[in-house]
């Protein structure tokens, strides 16, 4: 950038020194002309040239080329000057536009760790990460970055994820967290046990996310792109019929035809919308990464404008995911026993509702009694414990094994729990509503969300209490995973047009349904292997504010988008016409052209202070 900038100062200065004193000896003007014109055309005349050996010929470089060379052979030396430095001076903007835009998503690509503080025989050893293996013992030092994903064996300590998550406020972490690679750690020495490796790593994955986000285009661009095609050779073909037909058919000079016809191709450059339209949806990838919210592509930042279905899942998404036991009704046993028999079953198992149910038995278990585990997916666990055959799950479980059961009028997911053949009563486990999942569906509506749905495999009357109090518009229980599947094949048939069906789910067991929709939004991705590979936006909290984020995100890109295809090809065609007419002079023509240029790459550059104003109320 520096570099670009001296060599379009001196030419300037060069071009300015002949315009002012026009010297008058007609050698040093044109010498003068000449250098300046080398000093910043000599480029777009090397990759002119090559792109016609490769066979790639219209382009703005070859456009560029072919005007200023033509206005030098029919003696308008000046403006041919003005032409290629005008345009050099749009391509610094341009280049000075996407560095500000990369600047916007350099912070995620700073999460990359330089090395790793291997603890080997009471001693450190610095390391590149990708030599740690999982089980190793890595140090994090106050300041430093921690290298990959493990579990805190000693230490405590604030993290500072803002890279990860878009929050400012550290988070304080102590033994036995697990804590990701990416964040800083702010203050205590940390002894971590490494539980992935570096490909595997949080880091790792959110870097591959964010290097490719690119390679997946959107309409807009794939449209700019075929446009540019057929465009440049047909005003490159109206270009000849000007300079060459138009003086035979009016009897005039060929000179005046010739400069309208290198005026029109200088007007007629697609640079505006080639370099503006990508910038555009960049710069919102990059404003999103900013608050969080990682987008694969620009194709997801454009149809997530076009949902007008929301499908969620409950668990996790809607409420907070951490559930207490509230109840234990036994029949024949005690409930202590009742208790032990769940907790055992539950073992080996990371759900919310295992977790719960081994907090609240609170004591060692001796896994050397759990035989024959089984996890039956949609119903719950069978599972051998001192000789007992015990069922742990839902009703579904209890019929699929003809177990007598009655069934209970409570609020919150029922776990229930038969032994040796017979119904020995239940465990009432409940979930609490996140704080503002009742303004997010709101605001969703508001923001012109037609239809809200919540998918979920608890109870009835749980599913139905929730959805009325969120104000969902439907809801669909007792679901199987593979019914999940099901209701969302049901919601894409019947879509009309052009909208778009999203999901939210908290990406633990969702990968099949996040990757069936149109748009899968994995929640509280950060750290979720399966989230980061299945979905297509990964919100890096369990923020539920953030799809509305998201979602104003993409109407202001896409609007910025629209404003400046509009733009350009208006005064594209404007000045086309006046140029082919001779209205318009080359030098207005490269006004034009350029002054389009810039006027939609700011435009582009207005989103990436988006993340700023998008708030949602606390209060509706």
């Amino acid at each position: 950038m520096g570099k670009k900038i001296t060599i379009i100062i001196i030419a300037f200065v060069l071009f300015l020194i002949s315009i002012i004193f026009k010297f008058d000896n007609i050698w040093i003007n044109n010498v003068l002309y000449i250098i300046s014109y080398l000093l910043v055309g000599l480029e777009v005349l090397k990759k002119a040239l090559k792109n016609i050996l490769k066979g790639k010929v219209f382009d703005e470089n070859f456009l560029m080329s072919i005007a200023t060379i033509g206005a030098f052979i029919i003696g308008q030396i000046p403006e041919a000057v003005a032409v290629m430095l005008f345009y050099q001076i749009g391509e610094f903007f341009q280049d000075y536009a996407v560095n500000k835009s990369k600047k916007s998503i350099s912070s995620l690509m700073n999460i990359r760790p330089d090395y790793a503080n291997l603890f080997v025989k009471n001693s450190i050893k610095k390391v590149r990460p990708d030599e740690v293996k999982i089980g190793d013992i890595i140090v994090i030092k106050p300041g430093e970055k921690i290298p990959l994903d493990g579990s805190i064996i000693e230490g405590s300590s604030s993290l500072d994820t803002k890279a990860l998550t878009g929050e400012t406020i550290p988070r304080d972490v102590k033994v036995s967290d697990v804590v990701l690679s990416g964040c800083i750690n702010l203050n205590g020495l940390l002894k971590i046990k490494v539980t992935k490796k570096f490909e595997e790593s949080t880091v790792s994955k959110i870097l591959d996310l964010v290097e490719n986000s690119s390679s997946k285009k959107s309409k807009s661009e794939n449209f700019i792109t075929k446009f540019s095609r057929y465009y440049t050779p047909i005003v490159v073909i109206i270009a000849v019929v000007i300079a060459v037909l138009m003086p035979l058919i009016t009897n005039q000079n060929f000179n005046k035809w010739i400069y309208r016809a290198l005026s029109f191709l200088v007007v007629s450059c697609p640079c505006a919308l080639v370099m503006s339209i990508p910038l555009s949806f960049f710069a919102g990838i990059g404003a999103a990464s900013k608050m969080g919210i990682l987008i694969k592509g620009s194709n997801y930042l454009e149809d997530l404008s076009k949902v007008d279905k929301i499908v969620f899942d409950k668990t996790g998404t809607l409420t907070k995911g951490i559930f207490s036991v509230q109840k234990i009704k036994s029949i024949n046993i005690s409930e202590e026993e009742l208790l032990k028999f769940a907790a055992y079953c539950e073992n080996y198992s990371t759900h919310p509702i295992a977790l719960a149910i081994k907090k609240s038995y609170n004591y060692s278990i001796n896994e050397d009694k759990i035989k024959n585990l089984k996890e039956i997916p949609g119903y719950g666990i069978k599972a051998n414990i001192d000789d007992h055959v015990v069922l742990v799950g839902n009703y579904k479980l209890m019929d699929k094994n003809n177990i007598k059961y009655k069934l209970h009028n409570e609020i919150g997911t029922i776990l229930n729990i038969a032994i040796d053949g017979k119904y020995e009563g239940y465990i009432l486990i409940s979930d609490e509503l996140k704080e503002d999942a009742k303004q997010v569906i709101l605001k969703l509506k508001q923001n012109g969300i037609k239809k809200t749905v919540m998918l979920t495999g608890d109870f009835k009357d749980i599913g139905i209490d929730i959805a009325k109090k969120l104000k969902i518009d439907e809801v669909y229980t007792d679901l199987l995973p593979q019914e999940k599947v099901e209701k969302i094949e049901e919601l894409l048939h019947n879509k009309i047009g052009e909208s778009k069906v999203a999901f939210v789910g908290d990406g633990i067991n969702d990968a099949p349904v996040l990757a069936l929709s149109d748009i899968g939004i994995a929640m509280g991705g950060i750290g979720c292997d399966s989230a980061i590979e299945a979905s297509d936006i990964v919100i890096m909290t369990d923020e539920l504010k953030k799809i509305v984020n998201a979602i104003d995100l993409s109407h202001k890109t896409n609007r910025i988008v629209k404003e400046n295809i509009v733009f350009a090809i208006t005064v594209k065609i404007v000045v086309l016409i006046f140029s082919a007419f001779g209205i318009s002079t080359m030098w207005e023509a490269v006004f034009a052209d350029v002054g389009v240029s810039i006027i939609t790459v700011i435009n582009a550059l207005r989103i990436l202070k988006v993340s700023k104003n998008l708030k949602i109320e606390r209060k509706v």
